[in-house]
């Protein structure tokens, strides 16, 4: 039968549970010892991640590669509650596909229980050309399989896309993952081991070529003799420089280090992606000293600090914008910012500090007394982009809850909600619904306009 023909016929009939294929020989098949198991591999990593956006991480049996993927899921459990969907992606090793293989299952299942599947993402994505349904694919697949414990242990509850990876170009990969990548709450996961069966020595070259390949984002100089999963791998490499995301390494070993003989080893290695910091703390921490100099002179003076541009380099002298937010006893005392970049991001620190000192309409002007109480805290804005909607549902389909500021606006009327608001407003309604409140918009009547932007804030 073709794989075209398969496909017709597992749509037609669709199981509802992937059972759990390789329990009791990669991994522990019983549910205790495989807590233990990965809870005693947690342990005995150091926990030192920024928060990731995506995993490369490898499939091999626990007792060869469980450490090296543990170093990388480790970093997971700070931020278990916020994702909520796995987009999973592996190559297959036991049936041929032509592009990517999803499953007609509604649940995969492990030791640890059930996990649901996107049904929703399912369907977005299989209206590609390149992505297919075809239960044989995942049928016997442990590259996925492996990934599922890890989760379950990393993770509070989230839903599934799992994803075999055939004969598929980056450019084909990358472009399923742009219409899955959503915000934090989504994680990608790619599971590929490196380099196969050369002896000790060759495979720590090769496997040293193929980290510096992932490390630098060239996604055309991985193949399949340096990473079986070169193909999801290249792909998620392609979107990753995209998206100017940068990389860690977590680990970097082989059969040799864990539990085999060096004759013949697989290579192991772990990175994490996560977008790119605009500071470092060093330059984080001039602002902030910029920002309190500038308070204190304008209780000495009444004006904001100057600044000669010209001292300082770097991201601290891009045309940037910027909000500085002043509380007491975790209360509002004063925000004041733009959303235009206008100024130098130094300037544009001392100006807001100030404002929002002294001018913030919203409050009266800062006293000294309570200047020694006062937080103080920094947002340097990304430039913004378009919302393209025609009614506020298709606005709110758009938002990213806990990743986006927004800008509305109605007329002459227009706010904005920085990203952090998300925290004390989790509910993407009631965002907006607040958002059109602090405009003085009507709340039946949609915005005329709306913009997206980032934000990197610390305190």
């Amino acid at each position: 039968m073709s794989i075209t023909d398969s496909r017709i016929r597992l749509f037609d009939s669709p199981p509802s549970i992937r059972p759990a294929a390789v329990a009791g020989a990669f991994y522990p098949a019983k549910a205790d010892e495989l807590r233990d198991v990965i809870t005693n591999m947690f342990n005995a990593v150091e926990v030192d991640i920024n928060t990731p956006k995506a995993l490369i991480v490898p499939h091999a049996g626990y007792i060869y590669s469980g450490p090296t993927a543990a170093a990388a899921y480790a970093g997971l459990r700070s931020i278990k509650q916020r994702i909520r969907r796995v987009i999973l992606l592996g190559p297959a090793h036991r049936v041929y596909v032509k592009g990517m293989a999803l499953p007609t299952a509604t649940a995969f299942t492990t030791p640890l229980g059930n996990i649901s599947i996107d049904r929703q993402a399912v369907k977005q994505i299989k209206r590609l050309p390149q992505v297919c349904l075809f239960d044989d694919a995942h049928a016997q697949e442990h590259s996925l399989e492996v990934q599922l414990p890890f989760l379950q242990m990393s993770l509070d509850h989230f839903s599934l896309v799992p994803i075999v990876v055939g004969e598929a170009t980056p450019e084909q990969v990358a472009e399923a993952l742009d219409l899955l990548w959503g915000g934090d709450e989504t994680l990608i996961v790619i599971s590929s081991d490196l380099s196969h069966f050369h002896d000790y020595t060759t495979a720590i070259r090769i496997d040293a070529a193929t980290a510096a390949a992932i490390e630098n984002l060239s996604y055309k100089d991985i193949d399949p003799e340096q990473a079986c999963g070169c193909r999801p791998v290249n792909g998620l490499l392609l979107a990753a420089r995209q998206r100017r995301l940068q990389v860690s390494r977590h680990g970097l070993c082989n059969s040799g280090d864990t539990a085999g003989s060096r004759d013949r080893v697989v290579g192991y290695g772990a990175w994490s992606l996560h977008e790119k910091q605009m500071l470092d703390e060093k330059q984080r921490q001039q602002l902030i000293n910029i920002a309190r100099q500038s308070i204190e002179q304008g209780f000495n003076t009444g004006q904001a600090l100057e600044l000669d541009t010209s001292k300082f380099s770097g991201e601290l002298c891009e045309t940037r914008a910027s909000f500085v937010t002043l509380k007491m006893d975790h209360q509002l005392r004063g925000c004041i910012g733009t959303t235009e970049a206008i100024h130098p991001l130094v300037e544009s620190v001392a100006n807001n500090a100030f404002n929002a000192a002294f001018r913030d309409p919203r409050f009266r002007s800062l006293d000294k007394e309570e200047y020694k109480n006062t937080d103080i805290s920094i947002s340097v804005l990304t430039p913004h982009e378009a919302i393209i909607f025609s009614t506020e549902t298709e606005l709110l389909k758009q938002l990213r809850p806990g990743k986006d500021g927004l800008i509305i606006k109605a007329g002459p009327q227009k706010a904005t909600f920085l990203p952090s608001v998300w925290e004390s407003i989790p509910d993407a309604n009631e965002f907006l619904r607040q958002l059109k409140l602090k405009a003085g918009m009507k709340m039946d009547d949609p915005p005329d306009r709306a913009w997206r932007y980032g934000a990197e804030s610390f305190s």
